[in-house]
This record gives structure tokens, sequence and C-alpha cells, in this order.
């Protein structure tokens, strides 16, 4: 007897393993916690927009069904537009790249998530443009970049 419960430890082990190692994975993928979920708005004191940048001034990240998504929130706090989507299983990346509305076109979108000054405050970097390269010697000057700081929990969401 002593025998076979050995042998089930030492298969039993490995399973173990690969359970503990799987959960992290899960967890971290959990809807609502990803670190780029919530209200942003720009960063700058006086911000300046074009008709088509102004809908990018806050934007609201939060999961959509099994993805996640940016709407537009207005001034007011009217919800508006969605502008991105990304697959839920790229939430907890510091950098996405994807597709956003630009007026009635699409444009490559570049995000850097980073975190701020403060200890627990995040920022992130949005870029819209043709490419997803905006270095500075890449010759793409991206069409809107902003820098967007955490402005509390997302209220608007969308399917």
């Amino acid at each position: 007897m002593r025998s076979l419960s050995q042998s089930l430890t030492r298969l039993s082990m490995p399973a173990l393993a690969m359970l503990a190692l799987a959960a992290p994975l899960h967890a971290a993928a959990a809807p609502g916690t990803a670190p780029v979920f919530g209200r942003w708005t720009v960063s700058e004191d006086r911000p300046v927009f074009t008709a088509r940048g102004r809908v990018f001034k806050t934007i609201d990240i939060a999961p959509c069904g099994r993805d996640f998504c940016g709407v537009s929130v207005a001034d007011n706090g009217k919800c508006g537009a969605v502008l991105f989507r990304f697959l839920g299983a790229h939430a907890r990346e510091e950098e996405l790249h994807g597709h956003a509305n630009w007026g009635t076109v699409r444009k490559d979108l570049v995000i850097y998530r980073y975190d701020g000054d403060t200890p627990g405050s995040s920022n992130f970097e949005l870029y819209l443009g043709d490419g997803h390269d905006f270095g500075e010697r890449s010759g793409n000057m991206p069409k809107f970049h902003s820098t967007y700081r955490r402005a509390g929990g997302a209220r608007c969401t969308t399917r």
C-alpha cells in the first residue's frame, strides 16, 4: 500500500506544479483588474484638440465581452463612441498595437502604459497615425499623441 501512495504522490507532483504555474496567469486576466482599466484623461494642463481629437480627451477603458474597449467620454461625462477594442488576453500588456477610429477613417494605434511618479499611479501615451512606429527617426509623425493619467474607475462600457 505504501508504494501505491508514493507512486500517486510522484504522479501528482507535476500536475500540482502545472496548476501552480497556471493559477497566476489565470488570475492576471481576471476582468476588471487589469492596470489599463479605468477612466483616463489627458495630463496636459491646457490641452488643445481638433474636432477629431476631442473624442480622445477622456477615455474609459473597460471589459467589453471577452475583450476590452476604449470608449470616448464627453466633457459632461456622457459616454460616446467606441474608439478601440483589444483582445482580453492583452489587458495586462504595457504596449498595445491596434487600430482606432479617427473621424471616418481608421488609423493605427499604439498605447504605452507605464507606472507614474507616485506609488500606485499609472499613465499611458497614446499615438494615432499611419504605421505603428512613431519613433523620432521613423519618418511617421502621429496624427494624434497625448499622455494620459488615471482619473478613477471607468463608468462607460459597451458590449
